[in-house]
């Protein structure tokens, strides 16, 4: 998020009028929000959404007291509060934005809860269902609901269906979850995600060999890639 901050302050004329929807708030997902630079121009409009926490935590005394705070952080979240506001909803609520974008959440199965969004705009449609893990003994209806005739779905394929059992619990799913939900939600391309960090790119190439052969139109994402849809 850093290098897309520094992308916009460039691009945008360093103004900037944005949504940013938060999966959820574990640290490897917004531990680099204090280096978004245009949080820290006031003259910006920056909307920040969580729809997971349960009272009394909220994600303003988060990133108040804890994100921001010393000595993790040495720059105080009042910084960013002229250009930032804070909004708790409640998963399952549909956001209308400007220019027709649609923005519909699902509540997704990670510890601490979490929500995915599927982002409707001009006819298309892209779901993001990460971080969650699968049920052994069906598919998750939230996550068909999320990408259904989707155009792109990215989903959280952490490991592999041999390692899974040693992770189960920890909330993350498999490439080969991937492929099932998009068969059941007739997903035209799947990108897996969040990869598990000792995945190195002899083990990526592996998995996008073999889920090739499977289901064509699912590969992992990769890092910096820009698709049209």
């Amino acid at each position: 998020i850093r290098a897309l901050g520094q992308k916009i302050m460039l691009e945008e004329g360093n103004l900037l009028d944005a949504d940013i929807f938060l999966t959820h708030t574990h640290m490897d997902h917004i531990q680099g929000l204090p280096f978004f630079a245009p949080l820290y121009n006031p003259k910006n409009n920056i909307r920040l959404h969580a729809g997971h926490l349960e009272p009394p935590c909220d994600l303003q005394s988060l990133i108040d007291t804890f994100l921001m705070k010393a000595p993790i952080f040495p720059v105080p979240s009042s910084l960013i509060k002229q250009a930032c506001t804070f909004d708790d909803y409640k998963c399952g609520q549909i956001f209308e934005l400007e220019e027709g974008v649609v923005v519909r959440t699902g509540k997704l199965n990670h510890p601490n809860g979490a929500c995915g969004y599927r982002i409707e705009f001009a006819g298309k449609a892209i779901a993001i269902c990460t971080d969650t893990e699968h049920f052994e003994d069906d598919i998750d209806q939230n996550v068909v609901s999320l990408s259904q005739d989707a155009d792109v779905m990215v989903y959280d394929s952490a490991y592999t269906q041999e390692n899974y059992p040693k992770f189960k619990g920890w909330g993350h799913s498999t490439w080969q979850e991937a492929v099932k939900v998009a068969e059941a939600a007739n997903v035209k391309q799947t990108f897996l995600f969040h990869h598990d960090p000792s995945h190195d790119d002899a083990k990526m190439d592996a998995i996008a060999e073999e889920v090739a052969k499977i289901r064509p139109g699912v590969r992992p994402a990769i890092e910096g890639e820009e698709i049209e849809i």
